[in-house]
């Protein structure tokens, strides 16, 4: 089927349908472009939610939990997808809706051309058509006027009144009428002729050819609307192996979820290094009511030679440490009963001294979380440089982290150091190429930060020494302490931490935290006092670990100021506290007696 043979009088309606083509492709163009846009918005909306959840946090305190892992991994499988939806919109932008456009525009011109071609061949074939026209009507008009001339002519011809000069005036007139009809019927005829031959011309060539143009544009709109449809679905097609991927990546994320591996990780984040707290020893009460062997078999602590132990004293509790920090006090009007001797063979001694009943408690104490006290408060907890304030387990791992993270530093150093020393020998051999002696600084630099790291690496390594011989010290020295009831346990330091060199227990006091107070300085042992001093203020210690004093009162001081601006100081009573070193005038001895 052709447009010009079967459609060369649908001129209008196909100036109407081939407009409808265009805007049909710009209307696929725009459906296009709001496409792209929602691709677009996806990929940024997409984008917005894995930033709105990924970590924000530093790499290493980023939880190593599998399925944290798992989470972030496919956050990022999420990101990846996200980019190939904007690749998607940027290809169909690209490919798809600019080449539509460009081709839309392409149409319009040449759809213009050819409409323009058909109506000047139109407007040619009416000219044509309008001279035939004038020409026939002139033709008319002349042969009308010649039938008038002629029959004029007859009636004078005629008339027998009429004179000759009449006659021969109408005959002469009918000559010319006659001559100018003969002129208008050859200018009609050629005007006739001339109008056929260009209307055949319109109809059969003019026209067929503006038509079939006009089809062969319409054709290649169509076919450029089918390939502008695959290229939409070939865009999609080339991201779907990505896409798929990242499914994949989110599915091996997903099994990669191990719970074992997770409960194992909260262990050894959380694992303090402390073991769990023995036995409460038996505490006998009823030492001194009379009675039989018969009546109990339990029996007051014995010694050699049969004596009672007088470390079982009741009056002896208050230097005992308590679960929750809190020592009970007997009510002042109860004095401390005496224990009277019995016979060894009434009573069994008791297994458990009270050492071992302290040593118990301050275990279970240390497994406890610490709770803030006043110069934790009062100073913020700073970590310390030696991480003493963490659980041993936790200190040992810190402390091995920053001990590779120094190495790795270290040979970072070396590396720089060997490069700069190759350098200089390079310049040393090649004058032209440098300087050695400029190189000199750096590597003299270099060699003082190799000092640094290696000072630091040392400090580290004999901190990590020590918490591996206190960790590793405490189950013998817990076995020993069942041997030997009297022999000195780990001392519990103001922060919780055990304190576990026996040579300290007399002859210095135990180092509290920098950062933190206890609430407790009950240990078995008083600390030697190293000093006295006299209180210039009133102090009202109400926070907790400090020590109430009135002004002029007189303390012995048991611990220095270890630069934090407190004082350990002890009462004649026995009370322990820390008081600020600026409301007291010290005065440090060297044989002190204790209280």
């Amino acid at each position: 089927m052709s447009w010009g043979t079967d459609l060369w009088d649908q001129f209008e309606n196909l100036d109407k349908h081939t407009q409808w083509g265009i805007d049909f492709l710009e209307r696929y163009a725009k459906f296009v472009k709001e496409r792209l846009e929602i691709e677009q918005a996806y990929a940024k909306q997409l984008r917005s939610l894995v930033k709105k959840y990924c970590p924000k946090r530093s790499k290493d305190d980023e939880p190593r939990f599998t399925s944290c892992l798992s989470f972030y991994a496919i956050l990022n499988e999420l990101n990846d997808y996200a980019g190939q939806r904007e690749v998607v919109a940027e290809e169909m932008g690209h490919k798809v809706y600019g080449e539509l456009m460009r081709y839309s525009q392409d149409l319009k011109g040449e759809r213009k051309h050819h409409l323009q071609e058909g109506r000047k061949a139109q407007q040619y074939l009416d000219q044509c058509w309008k001279h035939m026209d004038n020409s026939k009507k002139k033709f008319e008009r002349e042969c009308k006027e010649a039938e008038k001339s002629q029959m004029m002519y007859e009636r004078l011809d005629n008339d027998i009144n009429a004179t000759k000069s009449e006659v021969e005036k109408a005959k002469s007139q009918l000559y010319l009428r006659q001559h100018m009809a003969e002129e208008s019927k050859n200018e009609y005829a050629a005007q006739l002729q001339n109008f056929n031959g260009e209307q055949w011309k319109h109809f059969n060539q003019a026209i067929p050819q503006i038509f079939t143009n006009l089809q062969n544009m319409d054709e290649r709109r169509t076919v450029k609307l089918g390939e502008m449809y695959r290229s939409f679905a070939e865009v999609e097609r080339r991201v779907i192996p990505i896409v798929s991927k990242c499914l994949e990546g989110m599915v091996t994320a997903a099994k990669n979820v191990d719970e074992r591996r997770d409960s194992g990780i909260v262990v050894e984040s959380f694992k303090s290094g402390f073991e769990p707290p023995g036995d409460f020893p038996f505490e006998d009460f009823s030492q001194n009511i009379q009675r039989t062997g018969s009546d109990s078999t339990i029996g007051t602590p014995k010694t050699e030679g049969g004596k009672p132990d007088p470390k079982h004293a009741i009056s002896r509790t208050k230097n005992k440490l308590w679960l929750f920090g809190k020592k009970p006090k007997l009510p002042p009007s109860i004095p401390p009963p005496s224990r009277p001797s019995f016979p060894s063979s009434h009573f069994q001694t008791p297994k458990f001294p009270s050492e071992r009943k302290a040593n118990h408690l301050s275990e279970m104490r240390n497994a406890k979380s610490k709770i803030t006290t006043f110069r934790a408060v009062r100073r913020g907890a700073p970590t310390l440089e030696d991480l003493s304030h963490l659980p041993p387990e936790q200190r040992r791992k810190k402390l091995q982290q920053r001990i590779d993270e120094l190495n790795k530093e270290l040979q970072k150093e070396q590396d720089q150091r060997d490069a700069l020393n190759k350098m200089k020998d390079v310049y040393e051999k090649n004058p032209q190429m440098g300087d050695p002696g400029s190189l000199q600084p750096k590597i003299s630099e270099t060699i003082c930060n190799m000092e640094k790291l290696r000072s630091e690496i040392h400090k580290n390594e004999s901190w990590l020494a020590e918490v591996e011989g206190k960790h590793g010290s405490r189950s013998e020295r817990r076995s020993s302490a069942d041997v030997n009831h009297h022999a000195p346990h780990g001392r519990e330091s103001p922060e919780g931490s055990y304190t576990d060199d026996h040579s300290q227990e007399h002859r210095s006091p135990p180092q509290p935290d920098p950062h933190e107070f206890d609430d407790e300085f009950d240990d078995d042992d008083p600390l030697p006092a190293i000093g006295h001093c006299k209180a210039l203020y009133s102090f009202d210690g109400s926070n907790e670990g400090t020590l109430v004093m009135n002004e002029n009162e007189v303390l012995y001081v048991i611990e220095e100021d270890k630069g934090d601006g407190w004082t350990r100081v002890r009462k004649n009573s026995g009370e322990e506290g820390y008081v600020p070193t600026s409301y007291v005038e010290i005065t440090m001895e060297k044989n002190s007696k204790g209280s």
